[in-house]
């Protein structure tokens, strides 16, 4: 039996519309948005029935391709003294463990205040997704 028959659209586009949701949390009208920049006039209340409708399965046949990579990734975070510009800071670094930068914070001081407005800055700037499971520090006391 084909879920598909009898849809006004093709199954690649409501495919495309349930995935486009489930993955990156894009709303309804945003959706029907990008389906109108690629030539697909769709309304919003369309794509709510297809989501309704696809993705319970969707999301069951593709959770192992969907899974967070960064439960794989922990995060290690560090911090350095460093000169910059002529003059010394404190360089507060996150990596995965891949040993790339998630992202850095300078301060002049080492302290807890320091170090909890380092995270916020790197909760604010990643996506939900990436966020890890555990973060890894020295033990500093300004970690907490």
């Amino acid at each position: 039996m084909n879920p598909f028959k009898g849809r006004h659209f093709q199954r690649d586009i409501i495919l495309w519309a349930v995935r486009w949701y489930c993955k990156y949390g894009i709303s309804y009208r945003e959706l029907q948005e990008m389906l109108a920049e690629r030539g697909v006039n769709v309304d919003h209340s369309t794509i709510y029935r297809w989501v309704q409708r696809y993705a319970p399965e969707m999301e069951k046949r593709l959770r192992w391709y969907w899974r967070n990579p960064s439960d794989l990734c922990p995060w290690h975070m560090d911090e350095t003294y460093v000169k910059v510009n002529g003059r010394w800071a404190y360089l507060y670094r996150a990596v995965d463990s891949r040993g790339r930068t998630v992202d850095f914070y300078l301060s002049s001081r080492r302290n807890s205040k320091a170090a909890y407005r380092f995270l916020g800055k790197i909760l604010n700037n990643v996506k939900k997704w990436q966020i890890p499971r555990f973060i890894n520090t020295d033990k500093a006391p300004a970690y907490g």
